[in-house]
């Protein structure tokens, strides 16, 4: 059989990645598919200086369009990022009837069903699986593997760089600030880290999540999300104390009333698989009705981890070319005229436990006072701690556990408690999941 012809957009981390793995592997790859994949045309800015490909056999341009106008090329694959240029390319890389391969998360989070929709019309197949968790195969796992059961929730650490920064928080006592400023330099931050500590490049991945999860559309600018940036190694070391550890998730949950959608610190007990996931590495935890929960876990980011998923996404796309366009998986994992319009809840609406830290006056009568509140807005207690007092200041911290409550009653309930005379400051609140 004929080679299949690939095109590449970008040749910078992922790119050349992609690239050495498919020429390093091209023999395992070929002995796996029936036929060669080769990389025949690639685009990327200052090109003529690269030295993966061989610039005899591969075409190189600095013009993506280029790439995806070239007859030869089947599939393109989309490695350059960001949302105006990258969604031009690959809708007009529709247009022309080529097969997609993308790891772009934010791409597929907001315009992935105007995208679905023109593969769709035009009978492509556009495959994102290094989109979510780098190397970690979960677009497959939701898409096929578990694909006879009803997902109930889902919890991941799909954020390596918060992961690392809360990791060492708690192992070494460090601050938020100093290990964000070791993140850059070590490379796992950009310079502008905001993507990364406030949860937005968790929240594109949680959206694509939960539409292979429930079979509902994407929806990005539904996901609550709320960053890192504010915690303390003092609320670190106080969760460590009481048995639990932060970590930053992205959880996705069915409920009667509709699909929650969040992405925050949460404090999850520390004896759970997902609290000893470390450093850059990242983690899944998907329950299906049928199955129960089932763990992936590996390098989320990484030129040959993400590769690698990229890769296989290739390799899918190839084993199933001449496959009618009705008979493959669909592309989110539903068939589009089966897509559901559950409603995504308001954070208000959403169901949790709750962490709180609060400053009080170290006097008799203030924990009652405090203890009252929650009890008239029919939240229950399940611990309440007073610590030390503050050296210097007539303050004492007191650390509160809660039952799941809906987030508007506690919402409710902190700004009263913020009125108390005996309470100084904002009240310190930190969701909480048991994932059982």
């Amino acid at each position: 059989m004929e080679a299949v012809k690939v095109g590449l957009l970008g040749l910078g981390t992922v790119g050349g990645g992609t690239a050495t793995v498919l020429l390093r592997n091209a023999a395992e790859i070929q002995a796996r598919v029936g036929r060669a994949i080769e990389v025949s045309h690639v685009a990327g800015l200052g090109i003529a200086e690269q030295t993966i490909v061989d610039p005899a056999k591969v075409k190189l341009t600095e013009d993506a369009f280029e790439v995806v106008n070239d007859p030869e090329v089947q599939i393109v694959v989309e490695l350059i990022g960001g949302y105006t240029l990258a969604k031009d390319l690959v809708m007009k890389a529709i247009d022309n009837g080529k097969h997609v391969v993308t790891a772009n998360k934010a791409l597929i989070a907001t315009h992935g069903t105007e995208i679905m929709q023109a593969a769709t019309a035009k009978g492509v197949t556009v495959s994102y699986e290094a989109a979510v968790a780098g190397g970690i195969p979960i677009i497959k796992a939701m898409r096929e593997g578990l694909a006879g059961n009803q997902i109930q929730w889902l919890a991941g650490i799909i954020n390596g760089t918060g992961n690392f920064i809360l990791t060492e928080m708690r192992d070494k006592g460090r601050d938020f600030g100093d290990v964000l400023k070791e993140a850059q330099e070590l490379g796992y931050a950009e310079a502008d880290p905001t993507f990364d500590v406030e949860g937005i490049d968790a929240a594109h991945k949680l959206t694509i999540l939960a539409s292979l999860a429930f079979g509902i559309e994407l929806q990005f600018e539904k996901t609550y999300t709320e960053g890192i940036s504010k915690i303390t190694t003092e609320d670190v070391n106080y969760a460590g104390e009481l048995g639990y550890r932060i970590k930053h998730l992205g959880i996705a949950r069915k409920t009667a009333k509709g699909i929650e959608l969040r992405v925050h610190p949460t404090l999850i007990p520390e004896k759970r698989l997902l609290a000893n996931v470390d450093g850059v590495m990242n983690a899944v935890l998907v329950y299906g009705d049928a199955v129960g929960p089932t763990l992936y876990y590996g390098a989320g980011a990484g030129a040959e981890p993400t590769a690698s998923a990229v890769v296989a996404d290739i390799i899918d796309t190839v084993r199933s070319i001449d496959v009618p366009a009705d008979q493959k998986v669909p592309l989110l994992g539903f068939r589009s005229d089966s897509m559901r319009d559950t409603p995504v809840l308001a954070i208000d609406d959403a169901q949790t436990s709750y962490y709180l830290r609060m400053s009080a006056e170290d006097k008799p009568g203030v924990l009652a006072e405090v203890s009252e509140v929650f009890a008239s807005h029919k939240i229950s207690l399940e611990a309440v701690l007073q610590k030390e007092p503050i050296e210097g200041v007539n303050l004492v911290n007191l650390i509160l556990l809660s039952q799941q409550v809906r987030e508007a009653n506690m919402n409710a309930a902190i700004k009263e408690v913020e009125a108390l005379a005996a309470i100084q400051g904002d009240v310190v609140r930190i969701r909480m999941e048991h994932l059982g």
